[in-house]
């Protein structure tokens, strides 16, 4: 079995510093480095693509609706026109640092408001979907579980990969909450549990006790999570332990 394990990075701005990017290349295949809009500026790009390459990590871009103040979690009523252009000007941003080091954009995982309205509104969907594929159409879209992004992407032959969270409750239909709820997530055993169960069996516990069909072709640790470089080292054990191969995305999706 394979799992692909990504992480938001790459969220530092100016003086301010979120996350431990390069801790956390250690444990996983691919890096979802923010764009300027959220978070994130050109010389935390480029460095997190420096990382990257020097860490053997896959890079995508995680774009978001303009937002640095919100940290691109406020929902935005945008056209579809606005949001291709926005998508666009993210990954065009990227993609140079990316030439810069030689590396391809592998994958592209919408941020925070942008990514869940897409999980659920048809035309933010297309419109994320249509400007990926102008821009590359190899590019590998992150989506939630049963969302429209996956729904579209089947029938307009993009390649999706379902994915899962770590450090996120997940609801009845494989969506999550984007906030976290309940007891603090500091039980580090018991997360990489069930994300080997996400894995090997299909299932995650929802918030409600009850259990969720889901399928794991990545699964999402966020690095500016309490403790996300334990968190991700832990994960990274268990699924080694379990006889989980973790390696990028392209080699589980052919």
């Amino acid at each position: 079995m394979k799992v692909d394990l990504n992480c938001d990075m790459g969220e530092s701005f100016g003086m301010y510093q979120l996350g431990s990017d390069e801790e956390m290349m250690q444990y996983i295949t691919s890096a979802n480095i923010a764009c300027g809009y959220h978070a994130g500026d050109p010389s935390t790009m480029r460095r997190t693509v420096e990382l990257a390459k020097e860490y053997e990590v896959q890079i995508g871009a995680h774009p978001a609706f303009p937002d640095l103040m919100g940290f691109g979690r406020r929902h935005m009523n945008c056209t579809p026109a606005e949001i291709k252009d926005y998508v666009n000007y993210q990954l065009g941003a990227l993609r140079e640092f990316a030439r810069r080091y030689d590396l391809p954009i592998a994958h592209c995982k919408p941020h925070g408001a942008m990514y869940m309205m897409a999980m659920e509104e048809e035309k933010v969907a297309r419109a994320i979907l249509e400007a990926i594929a102008v821009v590359d159409d190899n590019i590998i879209v992150f989506a939630m579980n049963n969302s429209a992004v996956v729904e579209l992407g089947e029938k307009m032959g993009v390649r999706v990969a379902k994915e899962t969270y770590s450090d996120r409750e997940h609801t009845e239909t494989g969506s999550i909450i984007m906030t976290r709820k309940g007891s603090a997530i500091d039980d580090y055993e018991t997360m990489a549990t069930r994300v080997v169960r996400m894995v090997k069996e299909g299932k995650v516990t929802a918030h409600t006790g009850n259990d969720a069909d889901v399928a794991a072709e990545t699964v999402c640790i966020h690095g500016d999570t309490p403790g996300a470089v334990k968190l991700a080292k832990t994960i990274h054990e268990s699924l080694i332990n379990n006889d989980i191969e973790v390696t990028p995305i392209q080699n589980i999706l052919k």
